[in-house]
């Protein structure tokens, strides 16, 4: 190895980790909202330190009953929390790491340790105020919510027509109720106006997929959403078969919108953690498959939660062309996790791939989540390059613009057939 050589490969890795970190991005799925939303938009502070994330470990160092836990107010919950998990103890796992990045990012004295301070300065920003500064730190330019119109606070903000006053913000149109707890839809669907039964008629069906034609034009939904289980199988002489064949299929291809299954999730494990006590478990890529190979035509947006499922999804996207492959999704969002995967999917399906989203539930979130993983993911392309150049294959500035941009923002919107 020459020295010139050595230096070359040096600036090849310098360059791909400027350019990973600040190439504009578009988060693909997130739990976050646009101003307008109002109350559904979490930031701040004691948001940040109630993550469910933080509650479930902090858990791990104390005794306290649930219930006591959950008649404090959320400041005294944020306390709680702050002094187990960041006094008491460390922060070294992955979410409460990541509240220190953002506090550093915001320019907080780290080194004070004092809530109150932290609290104070985050107080002196308006919403509008704290989701333009953390965009423009995160370098998030586009954000796709996750968007229930049996929501009563959101549908609300829809039927104003203000939910598509900011650009920067998309929808997706979540469906989890319609799959997953079909007795309460009919409610809520009867409750709107529409004309549906607890028994599958062909009236049921043609009102159900009324509901999300209307809904998909109000939000302008990027692509139907939805949370399923570990066990979930398809085909199946089931209630989700039949909405996915005869409702769900049949608008997404109207529409010609994606339908995102994320699989692998299972509820409620230990119910006194609220929406912390939720679980992975395995799930059987098959149920993909089939759906892939029934609908050619039909574009699937699939992520999985358990690390085991990875490597067969992966290989099975090398298989299906109408199926994206997204994310390291919920508990698989760690630095370690995030590494493994983006390295085995690199090397299986090259940059044809979408390789984070930030799932992100409080706004400041954006920060530490995208921070990380850009870190990673340029590591990883940067490996890749450097055995690209020991091979004589001389990669220029434009390439890897091009690989970054396709990766964080462009695979997503090409798939979706749409232009940004």
């Amino acid at each position: 190895m020459t020295e010139a050589t050595a230096i070359r490969k040096a600036e090849l890795r310098e360059t791909v980790q400027r350019l990973a970190a600040s190439m504009p991005v578009t988060d693909m799925h997130t739990h976050l909202y646009a101003p307008e939303f109002g109350e559904l938009l979490l930031w701040g502070i004691d948001e940040l330190l109630t993550y469910h994330y933080l509650i479930s470990e902090s858990f791990r160092w104390s005794d306290q009953e649930y219930e006591k836990f959950w008649s404090l107010s959320k400041r005294e919950q944020a306390d709680q929390i702050w002094q187990a998990l960041f006094l008491d103890h460390s922060p070294v796992s992955e979410a409460a790491n990541g509240f220190i990045t953002i506090l550093d990012r915001l320019g907080m004295d780290i080194s004070s340790r004092n809530l109150d301070d932290y609290r104070k300065a985050f107080a002196e920003k308006s919403t509008e105020e704290q989701v333009d500064a953390v965009m423009q730190i995160a370098g998030v330019e586009k954000i796709v919510m996750t968007n229930d119109p049996f929501d009563a606070v959101e549908r609300k903000v829809w039927e104003a027509g203000n939910g598509k006053k900011d650009k920067r913000f998309f929808a997706a149109l979540r469906v989890d109720t319609l799959l997953n707890d079909w007795p309460t839809a009919v409610k809520e669907l009867q409750a709107l106006g529409y004309g549906v039964e607890t028994s599958w008629t062909d009236r049921t069906k043609e009102e159900a997929r009324r509901f999300l034609n209307e809904w998909i034009v109000r939000m302008d939904a990027l692509y139907l959403a939805v949370s399923m289980p570990g066990d979930f199988v398809y085909p199946a002489e089931d209630h989700r078969s039949k909405m996915i064949d005869e409702v769900m299929i049949p608008v997404c291809q109207e529409r010609s919108i994606p339908f995102a299954l994320m699989i692998g999730v299972r509820r409620r494990v230990n119910p006194g953690l609220s929406l912390a006590g939720d679980m992975s478990m395995r799930s059987d890529v098959s149920a993909v498959e089939a759906l892939c190979r029934r609908y050619p035509d039909q574009k699937f947006l699939i992520t999985m939660l358990a690390r085991e499922n990875q490597h067969e999804l992966t290989v099975l996207a090398r298989k299906f062309r109408n199926l994206m492959v997204f994310g390291c999704w919920w508990f698989l969002h760690i630095e370690s996790m995030v590494e493994e995967m983006t390295r085995f999917r690199l090397e299986l399906l090259g940059t044809a791939v979408i390789p984070q989203h930030s799932d992100c539930r409080v706004f400041e979130q954006l920060i530490y989540k995208w921070e990380h993983s850009r870190r990673i993911i340029g590591n990883v392309l940067a490996d890749k390059y450097e055995r690209l150049q020991d091979s004589g294959w001389q990669v220029t500035e434009d390439e890897i613009k091009r690989d970054l941009n396709d990766l964080f923002h462009q695979n997503f919107w090409r798939f979706l057939g749409r232009n940004q």
